[in-house]
């Protein structure tokens, strides 16, 4: 009668402790996390910020990434970071889950209906760390993180790119770049020297604003699938000038403040 007991005992607190670790379990755990950093420095004029906003939101429309997110074990979840001056930067999506065609569609709705939040310089180090410090507020975790910058120019205040760099890189946080070329045509070789971070992190280049949807879809699809796409690369071209910006100087001759 006692070993019946102990038994039945044994198998209650088994069980309830079973029970208590499922229902402690993540609900789900996205493949991939995704800070889409939009810069909105006072180089960016309103209908640029148009093209930037509307470019991102039509990515998550298009069919082949629709149907790369489908294909993804527990789809992915995105944020939108809008940054410029490092006391302005403002979320302009919060994390959303996105599985299929209708929860994208939502997220590109609310992406387009959001407001600017700032016009002011272009600080990349600081939108670097607080697109870091945003995966610590996701729902649930997520196997891959990614940052996804955008911008036009190169860094003229705040911490130095490089430096919130190397702390993502040594946080396992991969950083790509969109660099948009339409004012500083040797912009993607900074970026890959200065921003991005990981060994699977690529730059790709938007020749204007008018090409910066198309951009912004193959670097997703690309971020999705978790793979470089090599023919989409950017390399280097001005060395001597990224060793001057390390050094401290920016294009309006301006250190790095912070």
């Amino acid at each position: 009668m006692r070993a019946a007991l102990v038994l039945a005992l044994f198998l209650i607190l088994g069980w309830g402790r079973a029970l208590a670790q499922a229902n402690a379990a993540p609900r789900h755990q996205a493949a991939l996390a995704l800070v889409f950093a939009i810069d909105v420095s006072g180089s960016i004029g309103s209908d640029t910020y148009i093209l930037e906003r509307d470019g991102t939101a039509r990515a998550f429309l298009d069919p082949r990434v629709e149907k790369a997110i489908a294909s993804l074990p527990g789809g992915i979840e995105a944020l939108v970071l809008e940054w410029s001056d490092p006391s302005t930067i403002a979320t302009a999506v919060p994390w959303t889950l996105v599985k299929g065609k209708r929860s994208a569609a939502a997220f590109a709705a609310a992406l387009r209906e959001s407001k600017r939040s700032s016009y002011g310089l272009t600080a990349i180090g600081p939108a670097i760390l607080a697109a870091m410090a945003a995966f610590a507020h996701m729902p649930e975790p997520a196997a891959r993180r990614v940052i996804d910058i955008s911008g036009d120019g190169i860094a003229n205040f705040g911490l130095s790119p490089a430096l919130a760099r190397d702390r993502a890189a040594a946080a396992g946080i991969t950083i790509n770049g969109l660099a948009i070329l339409d004012k500083e045509p040797w912009l993607a070789g900074y970026y890959r020297h200065e921003v991005i971070a990981g060994p699977s992190a690529f730059v790709i280049k938007a020749e204007s604003y008018d090409s910066f949807a198309r951009a912004m879809r193959l670097k997703l699809e690309s971020e999705i699938a978790g793979k470089v796409p090599a023919h989409l690369v950017e390399t280097p071209r001005h060395p001597r000038r990224f060793g001057a910006l390390q050094s401290g100087k920016s294009r309006r001759g301006k250190g790095f403040r912070g």
